[in-house]
């Protein structure tokens, strides 16, 4: 069960955040969208940022939602997997697993990474999450800001609700212009002109946000790393391999954004997958033939270095 609903505290970030949308959502629809329609200058452009706004904002609502509610994925119970179990298990219950058997990460002393809180082996880019006290599989990161943690299986909606935030920054920021300049005249009521400035104020500061925010999402997509295992790698503090996970560009963000194109940006077609394991049989095969060819080629250059053999 999920015991992370009882700290009420916890809410506000969430409802901070609720607040933000809806601010901005009643400028931009009541001080632009509407009384641009309305004036019948520009129909067509005032018709294409009404349709633009409303339905990038209604996906931006549907992924906040699914990053709260969606939980990011546990190691399995006792019941369902044992293999999984901390406790004396016999080879065979361990075999049954091969993610359990051949993992990729193991701690610094050679040993299996295990998690003392939950007494559970840990799957690879499984990391125990503190706050939601719980072991989280592929776990990117814990965010106050939808009472949740990032993993396997809400990845991809954390992801489009930073896309979508930044399209609805940049559409207010860029078509709001017009209706901000108007404002500045003397004559149009204080409210309105004080509105208008805060909203494009805080589009502006969200935009910059949420853009440099993505962006860096996009990075650690198209390098098959989470959040965790970048700074892992920037502060050196494990042997991690930036490699080991990568499936190439498209593998790469079919990992994250799911195995269908067309769904890429919807809030649907998740990527399939329990989040266990990571590593494929072509993924394994490959690295296996990556690792003969550097040991021939080390060996090759040992032997150009010794020179030629005395006669």
């Amino acid at each position: 069960s999920d015991g992370r609903w009882g700290e009420p505290v916890k809410f506000l970030p969430l409802i901070f955040v609720s607040g933000l949308i809806a601010i901005l959502y009643y400028i931009y629809m009541s001080y632009h969208c509407v009384p641009r329609w309305e004036s019948g200058r520009h129909p067509f452009w005032a018709l294409l940022e009404l349709v633009v706004f409303n339905a990038v904002t209604a996906l931006l609502v549907m992924c906040y939602t699914w990053c709260i509610l969606v939980h990011p994925g546990a190691i399995p119970d006792k019941d369902e997997d044992p293999s999984w179990e901390c406790v004396q298990t016999d080879h065979r219950d361990i075999a049954l697993n091969p993610a359990a058997l051949n993992p990729q990460e193991y701690k610094r002393s050679g040993d299996r990474r295990q998690c003392k809180w939950c007494s559970k082996l840990k799957p690879d880019r499984c990391h125990h999450c503190r706050i939601c006290r719980t072991c989280i599989l592929k776990m990117d990161h814990h965010c106050p800001w939808i009472y949740n943690c990032v993993g396997f299986k809400n990845h991809k909606y954390f992801f489009l609700l930073l896309f979508y935030s930044a399209v609805d920054c940049n559409v207010i920021v860029w078509t709001m212009l017009p209706s901000v300049h108007e404002a500045l005249d003397l004559r149009t009521p204080f409210m309105k002109m004080f509105l208008l400035l805060f909203g494009e104020t805080l589009a502006v500061f969200l935009g910059v946000l949420v853009t440099a925010f993505f962006g860096f999402h996009v990075h650690l997509m198209l390098r098959a790393m989470t959040t965790i295992e970048f700074c892992e790698k920037s502060m050196k503090r494990s042997a991690f391999d930036p490699n080991v996970y990568d499936r190439g560009t498209v593998g790469n963000i079919k990992a994250v954004l799911g195995d269908n194109v067309y769904f890429w940006l919807l809030p649907c077609s998740t990527p399939p997958g329990r989040g266990m394991s990571f590593i494929t049989e072509d993924m394994r095969l490959s690295k296996d033939m990556e690792a003969g060819r550097s040991l021939r080629r080390r060996a090759h250059q040992k032997a150009e270095a010794a020179g030629p053999a005395e006669p």
